[in-house]
């Protein structure tokens, strides 16, 4: 992590909501999904904050090398949004805790605040995390 990574880091990111990104899109294999509103799915509003917060970070550590993973989200979903629209998430750093980051963030879809609450980040060495995956997946035989 660069000396630069302190609380007050703030970005925005916005994304155009495509038709691969509703819910019935989100689980193909889920009949109840295939039913549910053509709405952005929570999940995938879950994505743009992680990537948001990522693309926020980025400048601060020594990409590719080291990486953020997303450890928790707690955020309210508060407004649908239909296929067409633009998202814009904003960001803000607001904890440096060693290699703990935690953001306040909030996404607006043109006409309303669709979420806000906090997300949590961890800052990873990408060689020992993906050596940790290898070493899992031989313990499952896989």
């Amino acid at each position: 992590m660069k000396a630069t990574i302190k609380p007050g880091i703030e970005s925005e990111f916005t994304f155009h909501i495509p038709e691969s990104k509703i819910v019935p899109a989100l689980y193909p294999e889920s009949e109840e999904f295939q039913e549910m509103p053509e709405v952005f799915a929570t999940g995938y509003l879950v994505g743009l904050l992680e990537w948001a917060c990522i693309k926020s970070i980025n400048p601060h550590l020594d990409w590719p090398h080291e990486q953020t993973v997303g450890t928790h989200i707690d955020v309210s979903h508060i407004a649908a949004t239909p296929p067409g629209f633009e998202v814009t998430a904003k960001v803000r750093l607001i904890e440096v805790d060693g290699r703990r980051l935690l953001f306040e963030v909030e996404a607006h879809d043109g006409l309303d605040l669709i979420t806000s609450g906090r997300h949590e980040r961890f800052v990873i060495n990408k060689e020992k995390f993906d050596s940790k995956m290898r070493n899992k997946l031989t313990k499952k035989g896989l």
